[in-house]
């Protein structure tokens, strides 16, 4: 998916995996004009697990209009039947994807309230699909419901300039960060500022992602310090910052965390990605200059499968597989949960069968032992004698 010299295609912008409902996992790519004779395109690629690489062609293109600009940021819906795509012209256009693997299409729709609204840099969902926000150039930050659009939050000062921002796990919070190196939490519900990261004077707050593990919730930030690029964490219960860790060498461009929030990733500005566990913040996967000497413009996790996407204008896009621990498939759970069970049964007859009792208490001299087990069909007549009831007081 490289550019490369002479191509008659545009440069990728940005893009983004699709989850579609029948758990095949698309792309979805940004591509800027390239001369009169190519215009800016959205194009969708299928993507191949086995060999971890995307279609040589795509299975549908749109062409966007030249007063449209070019793409400048995608957010996919997580039902994957949605996504929107920020345009340089100022405006933002909604795209439903329908079809099956080998047929599908783009069906554009307008989105009045977020037309004419100026470049927007940074535009996300929330994880339950229900919100969705939008930080500009200008520092307006705006979140409206999905799909109704009704606004909740509009900022126009919310910063110099908008960063990054990521909605928390449960689309309680929204972190945003300036270019200034501030760092701003919102309260959602309540559509207002809750509190600003606190930060030295030699530091600068650039990118951010909340926890989504499930588990106590945290709140990632990349910070530069001078030349140090740092990863700090912060408790979202104090949002007092508790730690940071040096991950990569030059500053971070861009950051993800994986759908099942084991994973945080972040891509530098000279081309390397490197990938730690969450839990114990180490680093399982370092790639060196796979976008050589230039910036990581995007860089995503894909929904079930351990490996990212990254783009560049230089490079394009590039699917990576990670080499991380593998992860327990679902029928292997169930095999070893039926292997326990069997095993639990098998100990069960073995210790009843070599015991005098359940409880092995001791027997007592004139306790009889417990009885071998007999035949079920015994003989008619014992059976009979046993059953026989003699007379009974009343």
């Amino acid at each position: 998916m490289d550019n490369g010299d002479g191509s008659p295609q545009g440069s990728v912008t940005c893009g983004s995996w699709i989850r579609r409902p029948e758990n095949l996992n698309l792309v979805v790519l940004g591509r800027s004009r390239h001369g009169s004779s190519s215009p800016s395109v959205l194009q969708i690629f299928s993507f191949d697990p086995k060999i971890t690489s995307l279609s040589t062609s795509p299975l549908a293109t749109f062409v966007l209009e030249a007063e449209e600009g070019d793409p400048v940021a995608i957010a996919v819906h997580p039902s994957g039947d949605d996504f929107v795509c920020s345009l340089s012209n100022g405006s933002c256009k909604a795209f439903e994807v329908y079809g099956h693997e080998t047929s599908v299409k783009l069906l554009a729709k307008e989105l009045a309230p977020l037309k004419g609204i100026g470049p927007q840099k940074c535009i996300t969902f929330s994880v339950d699909g229900a919100k969705f926000a939008a930080g500009g150039l200008d520092g307006h930050l705006r979140i409206v419901e999905w799909p109704s659009l009704h606004k909740i939050l509009d900022e126009p000062r919310a910063h110099k300039s908008v960063l990054d921002m990521d909605f928390s796990l449960d689309s309680e919070f929204l972190a945003s960060t300036s270019t200034d190196g501030s760092a701003r939490i919102w309260k959602i519900e309540d559509g207002v500022p809750l509190t600003t990261l606190s930060r030295k004077p030699d530091e600068k707050i650039e990118l951010c992602r909340f926890s989504k593990d499930g588990t106590k919730p945290f709140l990632f930030c990349s910070i530069k310090k001078g030349d140090n690029s740092l990863t700090g964490v912060w408790d979202l219960g104090t949002w007092n910052k508790i730690g940071h860790k040096r991950l990569i060498r030059k500053s971070a461009s861009v950051m993800s965390i994986s759908h099942d929030g084991k994973y945080l990733s972040l891509g530098s500005k000279d081309g390397d990605i490197c990938v730690v566990e969450v839990k114990k913040m180490q680093i399982h996967h370092y790639s060196k200059r796979l976008h050589l000497g230039t910036n990581i413009a995007s860089l995503e996790f894909c929904p079930s499968e351990r490996v990212v996407l990254t783009t560049s204008v230089e490079w394009g896009a590039q699917v990576t597989k990670l080499n991380v621990p593998k992860d327990w498939k679902e029928w292997q759970i169930y095999l070893v949960l039926l292997g326990l069970f069997l095993a639990s049964a098998v100990a069960f007859y073995l210790f009843f069968e070599n015991s005098d009792s359940f409880w092995n208490f001791p027997m007592g001299q004139d306790q009889p032992s417990r009885p071998k087990f007999k035949p079920i069909l015994g003989d008619p007549k014992s059976y009979d004698d046993q059953n026989s009831w003699g007379p009974v007081d009343m």
